[in-house]
């Protein structure tokens, strides 16, 4: 657990998320070092989730010729090729009762207790999820859960001095068949581009334009 002692400063968690933009434009020739990646995929691990549950998975795209098929599904946006790491969030199609059991599965083999002591939590979640009103609208209830995932892999990107770009302007069927992603039961919900931002880029250098604090949080 992280304790207040090592915690960062407010100050510096503002700094870095004024820092950071949707980044436009890509340095395509500055990559992230396999540190910094593994931290930042150990951070998509780590996204809080419903249930705990984890209804998605992150397919992470380096190569240069996969990058070049998406990018005509990406409406053309640079980013696809320039950026060093893409990831595409995507969710598990139709999540069922086998998902949840397998969930059920890995709590008691992480936490040293039996799949049967969990049989109340596994019956809730099928209740709830699998045969209960979610079940109508289960994969948007993912999408939810990997919108989640998207806004912490921004921010600890941020955290980190790497540029992040969300992007949702793509075609999440073409991205499924250059990916084969339907063959795994999964189907694309967006992706995020990571890397370092290009000198020429004019967006890093335009001030962020946000509603006015009081009209956005109102204290009760």
């Amino acid at each position: 657990m992280l304790s207040t002692s090592t915690a960062i400063s407010s100050d510096a968690l503002i700094n870095q998320l004024e820092w950071r933009y949707a980044t436009k434009q890509f340095d395509a020739t500055r990559k992230l070092d396999p540190e910094t990646w593994k931290a930042l995929e150990e951070a998509l691990v780590l996204t809080p989730s419903s249930y705990g549950l984890q209804p998605y998975k992150f397919f992470v795209v380096t190569d240069s010729g996969l990058k070049a098929k998406l990018r005509p599904a990406s409406w053309g946006q640079s980013q696809i090729e320039d950026a060093s790491h893409l990831v595409v969030f995507a969710i598990k199609k139709a999540m069922g009762e086998e998902h949840i059991n397998r969930y059920v599965e890995r709590i008691a083999q992480v936490r040293g207790v039996s799949a049967e002591s969990l049989e109340g939590f596994r019956g809730f979640m099928v209740e709830k999820l699998v045969k209960g009103v979610r079940s109508g609208d289960i994969d948007q209830w993912a999408t939810r859960q990997a919108y989640i995932a998207l806004g912490n892999f921004m921010t600890s990107a941020a955290l980190l001095g790497v540029d992040a770009c969300p992007l949702e302007g793509l075609e999440p069927a073409a991205y499924d068949a250059i990916l084969g992603l339907e063959a795994e039961g999964y189907a694309t919900v967006c992706a995020c581009a990571a890397g370092y931002r290009s000198e020429d880029d004019k967006y890093a250098k335009l001030p962020k334009v946000r509603f006015p604090e009081s009209e956005l949080v109102q204290v009760r």
